[in-house]
């Protein structure tokens, strides 16, 4: 998609992929053929520049041809460079602005609460986004309506556009801070299949606070070339690059 478009953020898609393949082929509930079912489980995307990984999961789930994505980024496209509701069938509600995805995943959990539903919010977040304010303040919110039907997955990477998230600005003890704040907190291997599993198991049995899922992941991977490094949080791999990806990624 990506190297089709000439644009996008290719490295905090990669380092999302166990988490939201989990998500929607194990973990979440929804009707491909009635997208907007009042039961459906409900995902924000709150780093909506890493959207690629979502529109391949929504592709794969049946919600679009594969062949489709290549239009990525294009004029016209539902596939745009951060989730449109108004756009693509399966997107919950336009992402990207960092910091407001949790707030969005409050309120729809906040109304399951008050319609007497049983579905459940999942809320994805850079780690970048946690130097926002917003976040903090939803935190806190969240804690004090004993939301138990949120669910959070910090993509703990380590990178941002800038550089390193430690040397941007520092936001460990990061699970001490969200315990504080009064969430259940996992830490979990994010590539790792039976922790990610586990991890969403154990959220869903949780009654009385919200949790947040801390999974540590590596920018970018499974590419050798992409793996770890900084400049791949907005590049587009050339063809060559991203045929030699394609190898490395089969």
């Amino acid at each position: 998609m990506t190297t089709a478009a000439g644009s996008g953020h290719p490295g905090g898609a990669l380092s999302a992929v166990e988490i939201v393949t989990t998500l929607y082929f194990r973990v979440m509930r929804y009707d491909v053929n009635n997208p907007k079912s009042p039961d459906r489980d409900r995902f924000i995307l709150s780093k909506g520049h890493a959207c690629t990984v979502l529109y391949a999961a929504l592709a794969e789930m049946g919600y679009y041809e594969v062949d489709e994505l290549v239009s990525f980024r294009k004029l016209g496209s539902p596939f745009q460079g951060h989730p449109c509701m108004k756009k693509a069938v399966g997107v919950e509600i336009p992402t990207g602005s960092l910091g407001q995805g949790l707030s969005a995943g409050i309120g729809m959990a906040l109304a399951g609460k008050l319609d007497k539903k049983d579905y459940r919010a999942y809320v994805l977040l850079g780690d970048g986004e946690n130097q926002e304010g917003q976040i903090w303040e939803a935190a806190m919110s969240a804690a004090h309506y004993k939301l138990d039907n949120l669910c959070v997955i910090l993509d703990h990477n380590n990178l941002q556009i800038d550089g390193a998230v430690s040397d941007i600005m520092a936001i460990e003890p990061i699970a001490d801070k969200w315990r504080a704040f009064g969430w259940n907190v996992i830490c979990v291997d994010g590539h790792n299949w039976d922790d990610i599993f586990s991890a969403f198991d154990t959220a869903k049995t949780v009654k009385g606070r919200p949790t947040i899922i801390i999974a540590k992941t590596v920018k970018g991977k499974g590419v050798s070339f992409m793996e770890g490094q900084v400049d791949w949080h907005g590049k587009a791999p050339s063809k060559e690059q991203s045929e030699k990806a394609l190898k490395e990624l089969e």
